[in-house]
Order: C-alpha cells, then structure tokens, then sequence
C-alpha cells in the first residue's frame, strides 16, 4: 500500500482521486502489486456526499507528521500556501507532486535544491501542458540535445477564445462570453488573456530547457485583449494566423524570452493548432523540430499527468530535475533582440518609410511584414507614421 495525501480538492484533485480508483488495477500492475492509498484530503470545504469524503482534514500538520504517507500531492493553486505546504513536505521527507504552475515557475529552484538535499523528488509534469506530456520528455528522451529554442501555445482558454475570433468573426469581448460560459475562462479571466498564465509556463520549459532559472518578472509579456477582427483580417491576407505564444530562444550570451501574440503562417502546424487544444515544439540541435500536442488543461488530462509522476516515485524513479540561478539575468533585454513586425497603418507614408515590404490593403487602410531588426530599430522606424496594430511573427 502507498499512502499519499492530496492538498487541495478541487478539479485536479478530484480528478487525481479519480483517476487513483478508475484505473486501480492497471496502476497495481505497473506497481508490482502495490495499491495507490488516497490516505488524506486536505481542503476547507467537506464532501459528504464523495466516498472520499471521511479523509478530508483541515490539519496539514497531521498529514506532514504522518510517517505513513510518502507522497504528497498538491493541487491547491496559487502561490500561498501551496508554497509552505510544500517546503515543510520535503523538509519532511515527503515525495511532492504538483501540477501547481505558480508554484513552480517562482520558487521551483528553491524547491528542486531541497528536495535534491532531502532525498526526494519534486515533480511537475501537470504544471506546463496538462495532459501533454512534456517535462519528462525534454528532461529524458531529449537529454541528447542542446535545446536551442521551445515555443508554445500554452493556454487553451486564449487559444479558444482567438480560434472564435479567426473561424467566426467574434469579437474578443464575445468570444471571452463564451469561454467563460463553457468553464474555460474564470469570472476574473485575467492570468489567461493576459498572458500571465503562458508566461509561467515558458519560464518553466525555459529553465529545464536552458539550465538557469527564468523568474516570471524577467519576462516581457502581453496578452490577447488588443487583439481585433481587423488585426485577424489582414494576417489572414498575408497567410498567417494568430497565436499566443511563449516563445524561450536561446542565444550565445543569454535568452531571449517572451509572451506575446504572434503571427503564425498557415504552413506551420501550430497555426492549426486550435480551440483549447496546446501545442509546444522544442528544437534540439540534433534532433531538430519535435512537438506536443494535445489537451493542455481539463480535469481528467492534468490528472493524468500527476498521477504518472506519483507512478514514477513509486517505482523508484529518481528525476533529480535541477537548474540553477545564473550570476547574472538570463534573460535578453527583449526590445535588443531580432524580430519581424506585422503592421496595420492608415498612414501612406508606410510605403516610402518600408520599400521592400509587400503591402496587402485593408478596409483600414494597409498591411505589411517589416524585414527583421531588432525590436528598438523598428519602434523608432514604426514612430513615424500611424500605427494602427503590431504583432510579433514568429
């Protein structure tokens, strides 16, 4: 028997209590024998009526003194505190599970460098693509590799909301009316359409993926909610889609790194990559272009994840994920770094100013693909006439 306790209740617990019962006699089988125990539920809230419903206490201090339970798994959200919970339970000894992405992208050094000290694994394959396996395929099965870059669509209630957008003609106001009536937006949609949610995320698979630690407030980062039918329109002349995007590129001296719309053209897979679908595409030197793909939220998929990391503690599988602070930021000043721009304009000067672009026209005027330069070369170049949009192509 392997007695673990699940901090929070809500959908991804639930759903790891599920998954533990639904799939019982398979994860027996993978576990020689061995049954997965949900010992303890740690939440305020009481469930009567869930068979589980006589494990839930209140007292974290009962499970984290419990010499029974070996794994915790913490699904509570936020950074506070989920964060205490989770430095007393390595301290503790305990194996610690998250698919918490907050968590993870602002203290996750802290937590690796004590659970490496304590002899125990801190996993967190659901706290970056849900259902989609990509922690551990980036830290194994692409060890080989140099990583040079990894780009995702990494949040399916924008991906829903800009797919709306692009295949109905919704606005983003109504298109968010939308997501919120389905469960896919919160009331206060904020962390998604904002890009806060993308943006920790990129930090995660930035820091696997490159060794140092990326810190969410290092990142520039936009969302969707400037995004309009307009904008849509004129990419969809030129042959492009929109995506949000976190995009970790890594360069000689540091990393560029970045959440913001971006143009995708329709020639590369992620731009059919929609609704609350995700898709994440790590380059390697050796291996080149692979990419993820599947559900990146939900409850029974990010279960999924987090009881495949409970798997491989439970098989003994030590991870030893690490990365380390830098001495000095990782991270590119943005604004240096080599882009494109897409650009809408009323202004005719743009022709003059950008001779070699191909202008598309619109019902606003016109559209065009700036050559690369970077970033601060072409907001000085953009300040001279009327711009009306920008958007970053990938």
């Amino acid at each position: 028997m392997i007695n673990i306790a699940i901090l929070g209740f809500g959908v991804v617990g639930s759903g790891v209590a599920e998954v533990i019962k639904e799939n019982s006699k398979s994860l027996s089988d993978k576990l020689q024998g061995q049954e997965l125990n949900v010992k303890y539920i740690l939440d305020k809230r009481t469930f009567p009526e869930h068979e589980l419903g006589d494990r839930v206490t209140t007292d974290f201090d009962m499970i984290v003194n419990d010499p029974d339970i070996v794994m915790i798994v913490e699904t509570m959200g936020g950074s506070h505190p989920a964060y205490e919970f989770t430095k007393r339970a390595i301290e503790a000894g305990k194996n610690v599970v998250t698919s918490n992405k907050e968590v993870v992208a602002n203290f996750g050094t802290e937590l690796l460098d004590l659970a490496r000290e304590n002899n125990v694994n801190y996993l967190f394959e659901a706290s970056v693509g849900g259902g989609i396996p990509i922690i551990r395929p980036m830290w194994q099965c692409l060890a080989a590799n140099e990583i040079e870059s990894v780009t995702g669509i990494l949040n399916g209630t924008t991906n829903f909301i800009l797919t709306k957008m692009i295949d109905e003609n919704m606005d983003f106001s109504e298109a968010l009316k939308i997501a919120q009536s389905l469960g896919y937006a919160e009331a206060n949609p904020a962390a998604d359409v904002e890009g806060l949610d993308t943006c920790r995320k990129i930090c995660i698979l930035a820091s696997l993926a490159f060794g140092n630690t990326i810190s969410p407030d290092k990142v520039h980062c936009e969302g969707i909610t400037e995004i309009t039918l307009s904008d849509v329109s004129a990419a969809d002349m030129l042959g492009y889609s929109i995506k949000l995007l976190g995009r970790a590129v890594k360069g000689d001296k540091n990393t560029y790194v970045i959440t913001a719309p971006h143009l995708v053209s329709y020639e590369n897979p992620m731009a059919g990559v929609n609704d609350v679908y995700n898709a994440i595409t790590v380059c390697g030197n050796a291996v080149g272009d692979v990419m993820f793909y599947g559900r990146g939220a939900g409850k029974l998929p990010t279960a999924s994840a987090v009881v495949a990391d409970i798997v491989d503690i439970a098989r003994e599988c030590k991870k030893a994920i690490t990365w380390t602070v830098a001495e000095k930021d990782p991270v590119c000043d943005y604004k240096e770094a080599k882009v494109r721009f897409f650009v809408r304009t009323d202004d005719k000067k743009a022709n003059d100013l950008f001779p070699n672009c191909v202008f598309c026209t619109t019902d606003e005027g016109y559209a065009f693909i700036t050559e690369e330069n970077t970033e601060s070369a072409l907001c000085e170049a953009l300040s001279k006439i009327n711009v009306l949009s920008k958007i970053r192509v990938l």
